[in-house]
This record gives C-alpha cells, structure tokens and sequence, in this order.
C-alpha cells in the first residue's frame, strides 16, 4: 500500500527513529488495508490516539468518518445512548432521535478509548453488536445494520482486568484480533530531541523557546511518567515563559517541577497565555480583586477586598480547562493530571459548564 500516495505520511504523524517507533509504523502498514480490529495498549500519554488516526488515514476507510469515544468520560448511564442511539421518547429527555456512534462511523473507523472503563453489562451489549454488525437504539425495536472498523485502546493491564471478571475475555478476543503495544517515552529516549522539534515546529501563535543541546540531553534523561503528553506539556510551557529565547538544562530542571513554587513573573506570563474564560466571574465592587487573577491571586487590596470564592473557583475552572486540552479532552488523563477522581472531574465540570473536546 502506497501511504505517500495517499498524503499520509506515517513518520510525520509518529515521529522518532526509535526501534520502537519503526516497528510500529511497520505494524500498521501491515495491518491497516485489512478490516481488522485493532487494540491498542500502552502507558497514559504514549500516544493511543495518534495510532487510531494514522490506521484510520491510511487504510481504504480513511475518506469515511473517524469517530473517537472515549468510554471513561461518559457517565454510566448515557453510554449505551452515546454509542447505539435512541428513539424519541425512549427515556425522560430523549426530545428526538439520536443516531450513535455507531451509526456515525458506518463505513468509517469507531474508535473505542479507554474500553477497559466499560461497565460490565455494556460489555455485554457491546459484544452482541460486534458479533451482529447490528445496533439497536434505546428504545427501538428494528436492528440497524453498520460497518465500522473497531480500533480501542486502554492504559489499563487488560490481562489483570481479565483475571480479575472485570474485562470479558471474549470481548477482548473479538477486538484485539490485532494487538498493538506502544511504547513509553522512557523507552525511546532518543526520541525526545525530534519530538520537541517536531512540537516547535508546529506551534505558529508565538515565536518559540530554543532547547540547546544539554537542554535536550536534560530532557533525554528524564522518566517521562506522563509519557508524549508531558513532554509536549514542558514544550508548551517553555514557549511561553521563554519566547525566542535559549534555554538550558537549568531552564528545563524547573520546567520539569510539577508541584514546585513558581515566580510572580512566570504566573503572570502562563495565565496570560491561557485562553479566555467561557464565562466571565460575576463582580461587584466588594470583589473588584476577582478579576486581577493575571497581577497575582496570592495579593490582597486593602481597599477593596477579595471574594475568595470567586478567584479560587476561577483558577480551578481554569486548571481544569488546560487539564481537558493538554489532555485532548479524554477525561481520566486530565483528572490524573489534577489528583482527582474521574468522578470529581466530571462533577467539577457540570459545575462549570465545561465539556471534553
């Protein structure tokens, strides 16, 4: 199969010259013209997605549709509505009909994250429309045939899960037809310099941070537990508290802090750089200081005052919102990234008003 003939090119969308990472290009030249599903398992971070797009884009269904869901953000009881759809009327708030996942990915590829999240009983449901290429919607009584091609992924030791009656085996056999392990960063540390080039090169908002070479060797030498993800965490940041500057290992030790204190200076600069609120916090003149998060949230007006509420509910739903896009909106990430349980994020989000991308 020709992938440059298609305009993909596998080393531009999984970038290193890693064993690792030629073995898995290689994987997925193999198996991306059949029609088989493919599991995807590896660390948080390594990349899961970018896999099931790269499948996608070079297999014959790369002009259908590519339709991700991820199994760990959506609440136990909308999931089966999210993936087969229902009828008008099928359950309080059902105001019309609603096609699912499913149906959305007919002749394209469904790709199924975090399925080591999946309740046991959709399990099941789940199972019966992989064997019958068939969904029902909640509520309907008619079989709707569909044709999407399955790519899931999970973080999660699946074989654990198995033992442990968590995960049905026979579900696992019927998507892991192909399995696809990947890689952690920390295993193909010789791909750090090429990923940090290859995340400059793409940022065109701002100019970008210079990684000199003990820069890249600091960076090289680093665990990584937050795997691609984090790297391009620390390459973002660098962007924006040293823009079209030079930096060194030093530079980068402080960058890899992840609890540590940081200047007046480098707070200003980072949420300055951070997008506009989706909603504005209500003031008064009591609470003028609310707003005047960007000066520092840590100095208090003797003359007007704070609402602690107000500025603490800001910075919150403003964590949560990097957390989400560093994250590429899959919930469990983010709410590792922030030390919450999935469940809190979720209802943190309700709260706000906030969505997964």
């Amino acid at each position: 199969m020709d992938i440059r003939g298609k305009g993909v090119v596998l080393e531009d969308v999984l970038v290193g010259e890693s064993a690792a990472m030629a073995e898995l290009r290689r994987l997925i030249r193999q198996v991306a013209p059949s029609q088989a599903s493919v599991f995807v398992n590896g660390p948080s971070g390594s990349g899961k997605e970018v896999v099931a797009r790269a499948i996608h884009a070079v297999s014959a269904r790369g002009a259908g549709a590519y339709v991700p869901v991820n199994c760990g953000a959506i609440p136990r009881e909308l999931l089966e509505s999210e993936l087969f759809g229902h009828e008008k009327g099928s359950f309080t708030g059902a105001h019309a009909q609603h096609r699912g996942r499913f149906e959305e990915a007919d002749g394209g590829t469904l790709f199924l994250d975090e399925i080591g999240d999946m309740p046991h009983d959709m399990q099941v449901k789940l199972l019966r429309v992989l064997e019958e290429k068939a969904v029902q919607r909640v509520g309907g009584r008619g079989q709707i045939a569909v044709d999407a091609r399955i790519v899931s992924a999970t973080h999660r030791d699946i074989e654990q899960s198995i033992e442990a009656g968590r995960f049905r085996e026979d579900l696992f056999y019927r998507l892991a037809v192909f399995p696809i392990e990947l890689p952690s960063l920390a295993d193909r540390a010789e791909d750090v310099p090429l990923l940090v080039r290859h995340f400059t090169s793409r940022e065109t908002e701002r100019p970008c941070a210079r990684f000199s070479d003990q820069a890249l060797d600091r960076l090289a030498g680093h665990s990584w537990p937050g795997n691609v993800r984090e790297l391009r965490n620390v390459v973002d940041r660098a962007n924006i508290l040293y823009p079209d500057q030079t930096i060194g290992a030093e530079q980068v030790e402080l960058l890899l802090v992840r609890r540590g204190r940081i200047s007046i200076a480098e707070r200003v600069a980072l949420w300055e750089a951070s997008e506009p609120p989706v909603r504005e916090v209500e003031t008064s003149p009591s609470t003028a200081a609310a707003p005047g998060i960007e000066a520092d949230p840590l100095i208090i007006d003797p003359a007007h005052g704070v609402d602690l509420r107000s500025v603490l509910a800001e910075i919150e739903r403003r964590y949560i919102e990097q957390a989400l896009d560093h994250s590429s909106g899959v919930v469990a990430d983010a709410a590792r990234m922030l030390s919450l349980q999935r469940t809190t994020l979720i209802e943190k989000m309700r709260k706000y008003e906030l969505k997964a991308a």
